[in-house]
């Protein structure tokens, strides 16, 4: 891959030929600030092992897909605010994809996927690491249609289109980075504009949803608003309940 843009926005690249999972390998060199610095990048396009919320795992054809961690050191100081981090990301990564799709409908499902025409194209996972945070993102870039894992999937070259890598890296990159520093610099998410972006890219609001929790039982209800600290409020029977995203195993239109 010609990463070129990638490579003047992030401090440092590492580019694997092969991976098992991009987040657990930056954790490993998350402790070593001098070599790995904010905005460090460790990705590949062929993850073996990869996981997704609630230590789910996963994998896809080698060069079909491509799995990007992204290091995350100048953060808020309210360690409150940093439940914001996978939504900045999926503000940033919802721009990067829409900037190569015109025509399509990008948007984000909340809290954590990157749907294209109602379909996932691409799923955030973030994790804290010490004073640090990793993000990760899984992006269906070349798997063909009949390669996709599920119905509800979706990837650039099912939608016909070549997609720009090292473009939609950087583009992430840069939104990401700009994200987070609003974030950072104020400590708030409604003041730094994020809340009002992830409202206006956020799919879910407005929809009837299914939601399973951890206990088993499932909520179900219409999902209204995003509430000042990133979690959804949905309106299910008589009562408003607001849903955390560490409770959320998916949501979906019903």
């Amino acid at each position: 891959m010609d990463l070129a843009r990638t490579r003047s926005v992030a401090p440092r690249l590492s580019v694997l030929p092969e991976c098992g999972s991009t987040n657990a390998e930056l954790r490993r060199h998350a402790p070593d600030a001098a070599e790995w610095p904010h905005l460090s990048v460790l990705l590949t396009d062929t993850q073996t092992a990869g996981r997704g919320r609630l230590d789910r795992t996963w994998s896809t054809p080698p060069g079909t897909a491509l799995a990007v961690s992204v290091l995350l050191r100048d953060l808020p100081d309210d360690v409150a605010a940093w439940g914001w981090i996978p939504l900045a990301a999926g503000v940033a990564m919802t721009d990067a994809v829409a900037a190569q799709l015109p025509g399509h409908d990008v948007g984000l499902k909340w809290p954590n996927d990157v749907l294209v025409d109602g379909r996932k194209i691409c799923g955030i996972l973030a994790e804290v690491a010490g004073s640090a945070v990793i993000v990760g993102t899984g992006i269906n870039t070349t798997m063909t249609a009949a390669q996709l894992p599920v119905p509800t999937a979706t990837s650039f070259a099912a939608l016909g289109v070549a997609v720009d890598a090292d473009r939609l890296i950087s583009d992430y990159l840069m939104q990401l980075a700009a994200v987070v520093a609003a974030l950072t610099r104020t400590g708030d998410a409604v003041a730094s504009g994020l809340h009002a972006a992830a409202t206006a890219r956020c799919l879910t609001l407005g929809q009837e949803v299914n939601i399973s929790l951890p206990d088993g039982s499932t909520l179900r209800g219409r999902a209204s608003v995003l509430v000042s600290d990133g979690r959804l409020a949905v309106h299910g029977g008589e009562r408003e309940h607001v849903v955390s995203s560490g409770d959320v195993v998916h949501v979906r239109p019903v």
